[in-house]
């Protein structure tokens, strides 16, 4: 909305040409975001409590987590009000991926918010049924796998996987492309979700990958960028980079009153979103695959509840104490603090592995 309306002027005042740079936009959308969230979180957060929109906390989980009781959720509000109101301040409102990345987080933030609110509502832990949940999430993969079926984001190459480690070394995946963009969409949106356990885990995860995949989206769309270092190269992909210092924006801010002892919990009105929208950016510049580094801790989380399950049905007995993983290093007797700033070293680790793959092509 600021862009085309300052754009617009630039033959009056020749300084809001300056709105045309991505790396402007970039900056100033990452400073909205925080700052409207530092403006609103409050507020919010005040009428979340008086409203008595309160977390309930399941029953089985560590008995540290109990003195939680009573601590608003549904935060993620905050950050998707944060989010959308900088991108409509500073992105392209007519470029097709802000669009879809703002179809993204409307639909899976409101699929989020209904679990929250009747969670709330009932005074239970479980919110909507799995089953509504991942028929909801499966309907939204679906239309965004067709969406990049017939209208493509790399055309030479438009239904195939690249391999980050190689040099321009792609594997074609045909009509299963479809089955493979529901899989990617779906599993990071609930990746995001079950790491979403503790003060300010999901969200610092969240906040590194965003970064992370900003510098990737910038590389891929500038020509000379992504020529020289074999990235393919995707027109319109650069204005990713907007919406997600946006989303790191509104992280940081969120973070301020998500750190232990959290004021506020996000809720899946974030955790869903949150993950789908990093999905969804890495199909777009066709880094799928760089999501097994980039997004290792969520990838660690949901691969721990799956290796449970398949565990407890084969021996009978766990393989972890708990999980998903991170409460299973509650009850190995680490506090919250710790596994929380450790699983964060590890992110920030990853992705500056992440970015080092692009030496390596």
């Amino acid at each position: 909305m600021l862009y085309h309306m300052l754009y617009g002027l630039k033959e009056v005042f020749s300084p809001f040409n300056v709105v045309q740079y991505i790396t402007f936009r970039t900056a100033a959308a990452f400073i909205t975001a925080l700052l409207i969230n530092f403006l609103i979180a409050p507020k919010i957060i005040r009428f979340l409590i008086k409203k008595k929109k309160l977390q309930v906390i399941r029953e089985d989980g560590p008995s540290t987590h109990f003195k939680k009781e009573g601590t608003p959720t549904m935060g993620g509000i905050i950050i998707i009000f944060s989010l959308l109101f900088s991108v409509s301040m500073w992105g392209r409102l007519n470029n097709r991926f802000i669009l879809i990345l703002i179809a993204a987080t409307v639909c899976l933030g409101l699929l989020g918010f209904l679990d929250d609110y009747i969670s709330v509502y009932k005074k239970k832990s479980e919110g909507l049924s799995p089953a509504f949940k991942l028929g909801w999430q499966l309907v939204f993969a679906l239309g965004i796998a067709v969406y990049f079926y017939f209208f493509p984001t790399f055309d030479s190459q438009p239904y195939s996987v690249i391999l980050p480690f190689l040099k321009n070394t792609f594997i074609n995946l045909g009509s299963v492309y479809i089955l493979f963009v529901i899989l990617t969409v779906i599993a990071t949106s609930n990746a995001v979700n079950i790491t979403d356990g503790l003060d300010g885990l999901a969200i610092g995860g969240i906040i590194f990958a965003a970064i992370t995949y900003a510098v990737l989206a910038y590389i891929a769309g500038n020509v000379e960028f992504s020529s020289y270092l074999f990235l393919p190269y995707v027109k319109g992909a650069g204005e990713i980079t907007v919406f997600l210092a946006a989303l790191a924006g509104a992280g940081f801010g969120f973070l301020w009153y998500n750190i232990f002892p959290a004021r506020v919990f996000m809720g899946d009105t974030a955790s869903l979103f949150m993950g789908g929208v990093i999905g969804i950016t890495a199909i777009i510049i066709k880094q799928e695959i760089l999501q097994l580094v980039v997004g290792g801790v969520f990838l660690a989380e949901i691969v721990s509840v799956a290796l449970q399950v398949i565990y407890f049905r084969i021996k009978g007995k766990r393989l972890f104490k708990m999980a998903p993983l991170h409460h299973h290093f509650e009850l190995k007797g680490w506090s919250e603090p710790q596994i929380v700033i450790r699983f964060w070293i590890i992110a920030i680790m990853l992705a500056f592995a992440a970015l080092a793959t692009l030496k390596l092509r």
